[in-house]
């Protein structure tokens, strides 16, 4: 009987340890708005020229390419920077094949806006990229940046 009460004690302390506070909650429009206001600093600093996509990230087209589109189940093969607002790149590959459904959501839409071969500047709001979770050097809430060269399309 000891046995079964200290299994159900621990069992108890441990769900308890998962019951979330109201400091846990997330503000996913707070966030919405403190991304764009980051991002219409950043172009405005830039001097770019950007398009809103209505899904709320933004691109510029720096080449359309002339081959097939990518849908959001294709796999393509791209070339990519990608940085931080704060212009510290985080990754780059020369030659790297994924399906877009692998991928963060912004890149998913925005490649659909390029034909293969064609080159793409992304700004990607944090909740279309990694959103509040940190993935190795891009630290949680992050706006990032990507150009995109979409060398080619699988499907």
């Amino acid at each position: 009987m000891k046995k079964f009460i200290l299994i159900l004690l621990v069992v108890a302390t441990g769900f308890s340890g998962c019951k979330k506070d109201s400091t846990d909650t997330f503000d996913t429009e707070a966030q919405a708005a403190t991304d764009d206001a980051a991002i219409q600093a950043y172009i405005a600093a830039n001097h770019l020229t950007m398009t809103k996509d209505v899904s709320g990230f933004y691109y510029k087209i720096v080449t359309p390419g002339t081959g097939k589109y990518p849908t959001a189940a294709s796999s393509v093969t791209v070339s990519y920077v990608g940085k931080l607002l704060n212009g510290a790149q985080f990754d780059a590959n020369d030659n790297f094949a994924t399906a877009l459904t692998a991928v963060v959501r912004g890149w998913t839409l925005g490649l659909q806006h390029i034909n293969e071969g064609g080159t793409i500047y992304l700004i990607i709001p944090s909740a279309m990229g990694y959103a509040n979770v940190a993935n190795g050097a891009i630290p949680a809430n992050s706006v990032l940046t990507f150009t995109i060269t979409l060398k080619s399309v699988d499907k």
